[in-house]
């Protein structure tokens, strides 16, 4: 089936492509209303050494990176996504989906601090929110531990709270679906009407093996039926020799008179009924032995 029967197919089952077509937009308006634009937010903040820790490097914090800070940085990240920080979170007014990890590629303890919600004023406060509250939870953890203010690590924000970004591939991977399902079902419910309304041609009925000549019928060229075989009757070899003897005139007719050899002669004789119920004799075996009808042996 070519694009030009498709377009004719669809032409003659409008009725049935139309309701297709308008359930089609429905499914992509739903999907438009039900799945809205979502937004997101994502900060930057970095762990340096303590003040302690930095004299040797003059006071300056990035000059002096330990694997410790990383492993904190992870540990931070952790408290972060746990439910009691979202609580907390949420008291202070944040909404949205909140996340906090160590950043891709990093050489360093940076943590990404992301949040993603519908509202796009409200996603770029709760990003400051969770950016405020990452360091909060870093002091409170090292005066559980009673570290000395001087040693505590601490947090620097590298990137700011970004504006939000809308996020349209979750939006637009549900829109392809809804318009790919509703067109799917148009297409196989206008070719399946189609189908049903196509008038059914005969099925064509075998040709016979073998070429036929023209003018000729199919019960022309049809094979002959074998004509039945008829078996002959078995004669025994006794009754020929007994036929042959019952029918030669005795010896009495050839020395009488000539009418009454030839009242003999013309006698009807109970041998021919036997002859005439045995099969005719062939040649050889009725050679020399002819019966005489009318004459006597002279």
């Amino acid at each position: 089936m070519d694009l030009a029967e498709i377009f004719r197919v669809m032409r003659r089952r409008w009725y049935v492509l139309l309701p297709g077509l308008l359930l089609t937009a429905a499914l992509v308006v739903g999907v438009v209303v039900l799945v809205p634009v979502s937004y997101q937010s994502q900060s930057t903040v970095v762990l340096l050494n303590s003040q302690k820790a930095t004299r040797a490097y003059d006071g300056n914090p990035f000059l002096s990176t330990q694997t410790s800070l990383t492993g904190m940085a992870d540990s931070l990240a952790r408290n972060l996504n746990s439910d009691d920080s979202l609580r907390d979170l949420k008291a202070r007014g944040a909404t949205g989906t909140f996340e906090a990890k160590l950043a891709d590629n990093a050489q360093g303890p940076l943590l990404w601090l992301t949040v993603t919600g519908t509202d796009k004023a409200a996603v770029l406060s709760s990003d400051k929110i969770l950016t405020a509250y990452a360091k909060e939870r870093l002091d409170q953890f090292q005066k559980q531990q009673s570290v000395a203010p001087k040693a505590m690590i601490r947090m620097t924000t590298i990137v700011s709270p970004q504006n939000p970004v809308a996020q349209t591939k979750t939006r637009l991977e549900y829109l392809i679906m809804a318009g790919a399902l509703g067109l799917v079902v148009t297409l196989v419910a206008a070719f399946y009407v189609e189908a049903r309304k196509r008038p059914r041609t005969p099925e064509p009925q075998a040709a016979p093996d073998g070429p036929r000549e023209p003018g000729t019928t199919a019960a022309a060229t049809a094979p002959a039926a074998e004509e039945p075989v008829t078996e002959e009757p078995f004669v025994q070899e006794g009754a020929v020799e007994e036929t042959l003897a019952i029918r030669r005139p005795p010896s009495w007719s050839r020395s009488a008179g000539d009418g009454r050899a030839a009242a003999e002669t013309d006698a009807p004789r109970p041998a021919m009924a036997v002859a005439s119920a045995a099969e005719p004799l062939d040649e050889e075996s009725t050679h020399g032995h002819r019966p005489r009808t009318g004459q006597r042996d002279r």
